[in-house]
């Protein structure tokens, strides 16, 4: 990672921004050693978070795509991170040798993904080991925009925002809500997976209702889509200040 600054392709168009000078870079890796939060020039950064099936990407894509909103997606940067001989890979060969490692050295992502549903020790080792890098890489690309100004509207996707206690590195933050029953088929659907799997995935994470009561916006993705973006309309410009022109008719 030395020189760079890897910004993955959902976030921009560019897959690499190279920082200018060395005095720039020691600024990014001094601010690696904090945290995201607002003492560091951040405080236009938003946390979205939600549940498994909740409906958080969704909510994240109609931001970006309808009002220009940079999305850093922290599911994606650990893939990124994962990928073969980079440093999440590096580390969790470290940790657990070729436990889940294909022959061709790729990580068993299906493999992983179960057992760590089923294993809340394997969950919080790996955790341990990935979040960390990711809240590096994460830290890095909010600082870039930080100190370059440009579009400051910026939301970071956490799936695990709170069980990860990244909650005081935002100014505000958003919790896409959805029930049980609902984010169970959801997720059946979407991931292919049997209902006790779906279950697992579920009951892996803090429960919905907990994670709305500490957010400061809740989107409710219980009911139809369109009905979700009125209410994604209406937070960009509780986030923003700023008029809304594309309310879904």
């Amino acid at each position: 990672m030395a020189g760079h600054c890897r910004i993955p392709r959902y976030f921009t168009n560019e897959r690499e921004i190279t920082l200018k000078n060395g005095r720039e870079q020691g600024a990014v890796l001094s601010v690696l050693k904090g945290r995201v939060g607002l003492e560091n020039r951040q405080d236009f950064v938003v946390g979205l978070t939600g549940g498994i099936g909740a409906g958080k990407s969704a909510v994240a894509g109609f931001l970006r795509e309808e009002y220009g909103v940079r999305i850093i997606d922290a599911d994606c940067v650990c893939r990124d991170l994962l990928r073969l001989h980079a440093r999440g890979w590096l580390a969790l060969k470290k940790h657990f040798g070729n436990k889940f490692l294909q022959a061709d050295g790729l990580i068993d992502r299906r493999r992983l993904r179960s057992a760590l549903f089923e294993d809340k020790n394997l969950r919080q080792q790996l955790d341990g080991v990935l979040h960390p890098l990711v809240r590096e890489e994460i830290t890095s690309m909010v600082h870039y925009f930080a100190v370059h100004g440009g579009n400051r509207k910026l939301i970071v996707e956490v799936p695990l925002l709170f069980e990860a206690h990244w909650e005081h590195d935002f100014a505000k933050i958003v919790v896409v809500y959805a029930g049980n029953d609902q984010c169970r088929e959801r997720l059946i659907r979407r991931d292919r997976v049997s209902p006790r799997e779906a279950a697992i995935a579920i009951d892996s994470q803090w429960p919905l209702a907990d994670k709305a009561l500490r957010a400061d916006h809740v989107i409710d993705n219980s009911g139809v889509w369109p009905d979700t973006c009125l209410q994604v309309a209406h937070l960009y410009g509780l986030l923003w200040g700023e008029t809304d022109d594309k309310s879904p008719a």
